[in-house]
């Protein structure tokens, strides 16, 4: 699995890359079958008093592309909305996964019971 997380108008400190790899752990604890992820944080700045915090996400899995993104004043809450946001949408494409191959089973033709045939006496 690989791993970018890059800064818009924002340096990424060790700090933030350790709390972005963290929180991401409770998504790989879920579903292990992440091909790459891509975390980009941004500072917008509106006005001098109104700062925007966005942090989005693009993750790939086998056969599907995650784009999350959320805006907050404080980085550190846009991370923890975006894991919450991400964890849901992969928990979703998870179950939909398990659930397709379970119907594929509930489909298979049953075994049709030998019929006895009568002997002639």
């Amino acid at each position: 699995m690989n791993l970018t997380i890059s800064g818009h108008h924002l340096e990424v400190t060790p700090a933030i890359r350790e709390y972005v790899q963290s929180k991401l752990e409770r998504v790989r604890r879920h579903f292990d079958q992440v091909i790459d992820i891509a975390v980009i944080l941004t500072v917008d700045n509106l006005t001098e008093k109104e700062k925007r915090q966005k942090a989005e996400i693009n993750l790939r899995l086998s056969g599907k592309t995650v784009y999350v993104e959320s805006l907050s004043h404080d980085l550190y809450a846009a991370i923890d909305t975006l894991i919450d946001k991400l964890d849901r949408q992969v928990m979703k494409y998870k179950n939909k996964v398990q659930d397709h191959n379970h119907q594929a089973i509930k489909h298979l033709p049953e075994e049709m019971p030998e019929e006895e045939t009568p002997s002639a006496a």
